[in-house]
């Protein structure tokens, strides 16, 4: 266990004194000493695939052996919460050290997506690795190790200064990675166990592993299909072409309407009306780029006369994700009898959700496609948010990362991404910070799911240095609840 600092006298000596600079050494330091490895190789190993339908005694292993030990031994009040619509247990756990300075929440998911086969061959889903810099594992980056990580910052603060400084409270959930169910339920019954008054979490990427990074709010997002159902059966090609309509081909023009050839959104209702000045401000210092570990950019789609940081955090984007007719694996000379294509559209706020699937519908009867037949998926509808790039938290908590980091940091307002973040800015009505602790690249959903130590050396330090700053208290902006003058 490394020692706490305090400005105690021992033996006639001073010792050093608590400092900023010490709470980041000591968040370092489970860094370099080889304890957040261990800390998280536990939490790597325990499988918590939350599509599975064996995964339960896994998600309520991972909050009740791993997370609930480790909060306790920070002296939080943990609280397992069940529901019946939900896939795992949720843990509220609770640090109150005066009701008059601030409350901080933070978020994380221990469920992951499943481990998948076709790793590189010295890598496993569920053992911890690292190597080339890097630390490889299946929730390393999404989202394990980014609470982890934010724990552990906050151990260093506690061990150095001997308290906070403001209260905390951590929700973790067991479902995320299956739409979150249960979730808006579970805060809405237990709004004072998570009373606060700003969240600052982590999950998602940063816009690049060398760039620091912010985000406000996320993208909403809604699945739906799109269907022909001509008749019972096939029909051979030769005998009835020309006479049977071909529902893949109807499908591809109902497609081909909804966007351009280069990706362009032709139905309007789903557009926001403008990029706010605030927002074009923000994203101005954002560059996005080629990297060498993902794909390359087609810098021809999408909306014409948009930066490519304005395409992605600032306006909506269309995706076909699965179209199907007939046997794709082995063709028959027969028209096809139905054909389908699962959809998403993910949007910003000043898009009207309410409108997004009847406008398409209006649309398609427009085209002459009244035959395509639309139905939203089952899939959770997430809801647009955004911070005010403007509002003095986020210059603060940009202060804050700068100084301890030494690097510029990035402020998006939204993650291109979808998160349930409404139900923190809208239904417990706070703020809503994101630090990302992985970047674009980390394969979170892939095979060879990684982090590069960098970034969880500048989590480290980022994260100590904000947590020191709110127990400081100098220069906080107010917050809703705060009481101090």
């Amino acid at each position: 266990m490394r020692m706490t600092l305090t400005n105690r006298t021992i033996g006639g000596a001073e010792r050093e004194r608590p400092s900023r600079e010490a709470a980041i050494a000591a968040a370092e330091a489970a860094l370099e000493d080889g304890t957040l490895f261990e800390e998280l190789s536990r939490a790597i190993a325990c499988r918590t695939e939350s599509q599975r339908a064996d995964s339960r005694s896994g998600l309520v292993a991972y909050l009740t052996e791993l997370v609930v030990p480790y909060l306790e031994a920070l002296g939080f009040a943990c609280h397992i919460i069940e529901h019946r619509e939900a896939k795992g247990p949720f843990l509220v756990a609770r640090r109150q050290e005066h009701e008059s300075l601030p409350t901080i929440m933070c978020y994380g998911h221990g469920d992951v997506v499943e481990g998948l086969g076709g790793w590189r061959q010295d890598l496993t889903p569920w053992k911890l690795t690292a190597g080339e810099g890097r630390w490889y594992g299946r929730g390393v980056a999404d989202n394990k190790g980014q609470h982890y990580l934010n724990m552990a910052a906050m151990r260093a603060v506690l061990e150095t200064r001997g308290y906070l400084g403001f209260n905390s409270v951590f929700l973790i959930e067991t479902g995320e990675e299956v739409g979150s169910p249960g979730l808006r339920q579970v805060c809405a019954e237990n709004r004072d166990l998570l009373r606060s008054d700003i969240l600052i979490a982590s999950d998602g990427p940063r816009i690049s592993a060398d760039r620091p990074t912010i985000y406000l709010g996320a993208r909403g997002a809604i699945s739906f299909k799109l269907c022909i159902d001509a008749r019972s059966g096939t029909y051979h090609s030769g005998n009835w072409g020309g006479l049977l309509s071909n529902p893949a081909l109807q499908l591809a023009h109902g497609l081909s309407s909804i966007a351009s050839a280069t990706g362009q959104i032709r139905i309007p209702e789903w557009l926001p009306p403008e990029i706010p000045v605030a927002v074009r401000a923000a994203l101005r210092d954002c560059v996005v780029s080629d990297d060498e570990q993902g794909p390359k950019i087609d810098h021809g789609w999408g909306e014409p006369g948009l930066s490519a940081a304005e395409k992605v955090y600032g306006w909506t984007s269309f995706e076909v994700l699965a179209f199907e007719a007939g046997r794709p694996g082995s063709p028959m000379n027969a028209v096809p009898a139905s054909a389908f294509a699962v959809c998403q559209l993910r949007f910003v706020v000043g898009v009207d959700e309410d409108r997004i699937l009847p406008a398409l519908r209006e649309h398609l009867d427009r085209c002459g496609l009244g035959k395509i037949q639309v139905s939203q998926t089952d899939d959770e509808v997430f809801h647009a948010t955004r911070l005010d790039p403007d509002d003095p938290w986020v210059g603060w908590a940009r202060g804050s990362l700068e100084r301890s980091i030494g690097k510029s940091v990035v402020v998006l307002p939204n993650v291109g991404a979808s998160l349930p973040n409404d139900i923190f800015s809208e239904l417990l009505n706070m703020r809503t910070i994101w630090i990302p602790h992985s970047y674009p690249a980390a394969a979170n959903h892939g095979v060879n799911e990684h982090v590069p130590i960098s970034v969880v050396r500048e989590g480290l330090r980022g994260m100590a240095g904000l947590y020191w700053d709110l127990g400081e208290g100098t220069g906080l902006p107010p917050t809703r609840n705060d009481r101090r003058i």
